[in-house]
């Protein structure tokens, strides 16, 4: 059975390359959310270029896994081993007890025998000075907190030592282009691509913190945004009044998730060089899934522009995963009256992730996974590769690790024994065939 290593190794034969022109310079780069370790080796086994990922301190989901110091030293040195890179999220907006801390963090990241990470992704001033006073060579991103949003305000960046600017989900992709054409060409532009889009100004949200004390731009949003509403009328507070946007609904701020897959060769066409994916918070599954699909559509594009063709299958991925509503946020108009409201109450559900391959036999055509949900003869399952969207079988006979025949793998972590129909590798998801 392959090891893992050796998985990476293949995938980076087939990730990457072509968002690298004939000199090694970076043309276009896919940005993955790593909550925790797990996730981290996810988006780098289905073809992120980099992730970003949090300490434990001072970044915007404090409610994430995140690493610990040890952590983010092993993080730093298996993306190195594999050519990737790692940004860390300093994007908070501290305030003057925190410094203390800050400055300690920021001085074990110099210490760090791994190295720093490739880059900070910093909001507040202050913090960009002192990332700059500890990590001198590592390079500054300006976080989408900064509110970046025209040219001027990235040039001014720039001139106080940023790399890349981190553009405000509000700019429609007309003004992207119009702002990368008035940049120096080492001026790196990134932007979100997919995931959740906050009822903010670029994630600079108020309500969270006047509602429940919960400070978003500490780390510590609580999504009042996502929450349902009613009106109470002062004189007759026991006649509560719902919101009746549509009828399916009573929703008042309850945001669209963004999905650009469709579009992503106008993205690079516009000279956007990273594109980023939400999601932190999210799982395993969605990091793999999401990143897969990314991945695939820009290689695609990149590898044969003139005979491009959009493959649906990609868009069928992404539906496979928890979210609300897609939209295309920004980019093409400003929000309608209904454009960012959902009309579907709720998540639309995901296909429930049932386990992941350990390894594979192709003289017996016995994949090992190991369990994260309930999995049963008689399944109808899928798995995902990287560089594939599912394919399809019928869970027809299970062993547990010792080779005894059983009806079920019903516990968590639980190593079991199945016939894949086709050749797997390990990091591979088996997943349920259909929604959860």
């Amino acid at each position: 059975m392959r090891s893992i290593c050796a998985r990476f190794r293949d995938c980076g034969e087939l990730f990457g390359p072509a968002a690298y022109g004939m000199k090694g310079a970076l043309m276009v780069e896919l940005l993955s959310p790593a909550g925790n370790f797990e996730k981290m080796k996810m988006a780098f086994l289905y073809g992120a270029d980099a992730v970003y990922l949090a300490g434990e301190r001072f970044g915007m989901r404090a409610a994430a896994d995140n690493f610990t110091n040890e952590e983010l030293c092993r993080a730093v040195e298996f993306a190195h081993r594999l050519g990737k890179r790692i940004y860390l999220t300093l994007n908070t907006m501290p305030r003057e007890p925190e410094y203390p801390a800050l400055r300690e963090f920021l001085a074990a990241l110099a210490a760090m025998p791994s190295g720093a990470p490739d880059a900070v992704i910093a909001a507040d001033i202050g913090v960009m000075h002192l990332v700059r006073e500890y990590l001198p060579e590592t390079a500054l991103h300006i976080s989408t907190q900064a509110g970046v949003v025209s040219s001027a305000d990235a040039i001014a960046w720039h001139s106080l030592g940023a790399s890349r600017v981190v553009l405000a989900r509000e700019l429609s992709l007309a003004e992207i282009r119009e702002i990368r054409d008035r940049l120096p060409g080492d001026v790196e532009l990134e932007a979100f691509v997919h995931g959740s889009m906050c009822v903010s100004f670029s994630g600079r949200c108020l309500l969270s913190n006047a509602l429940v004390g919960r400070d978003a731009n500490r780390g510590a949003c609580a999504q009042p945004c996502r929450w349902n509403y009613t009106i109470r009328e002062e004189k007759r507070p026991d006649m509560p009044f719902p919101i009746e946007e549509t009828p399916d609904g009573t929703f008042i701020m309850s945001s669209k998730d963004m999905c650009m897959i469709e579009h992503m060769p106008a993205l690079i066409e516009a000279g956007i060089t990273s594109f980023k994916i939400e999601g932190r918070m999210k799982s395993a599954y969605y990091t793999a899934v999401v990143t897969n699909a990314y991945r695939a559509v820009i290689d695609s594009y990149i590898k044969d522009k003139e005979h491009y063709v959009f493959d649906s299958c990609w868009l069928r991925e992404l539906d496979s995963v928890s979210h609300r509503e897609y939209c295309t946020g920004y980019y093409f108009d400003l929000p309608s009256e209904n454009a960012q409201t959902c009309t579907m109450p709720g998540y639309l559900r995901e296909k429930s992730y049932l386990a992941v391959c350990c390894g594979y036999d192709g003289a017996s055509g016995l994949a090992k996974f190991v369990q994260r949900n309930k999995v049963k003869i008689g399944d109808p399952v899928e798995i995902i590769s990287p560089g594939l969207p599912g394919r399809g079988f019928t869970v027809e006979r299970m062993t547990d690790s010792q080779g005894n025949p059983v009806e079920s793998a019903p516990h968590p972590f639980m190593e079991f024994f199945i016939p894949v129909p086709f050749a797997v590798g390990e990091g591979d998801i088996l997943r349920s065939a259909e929604r959860g």
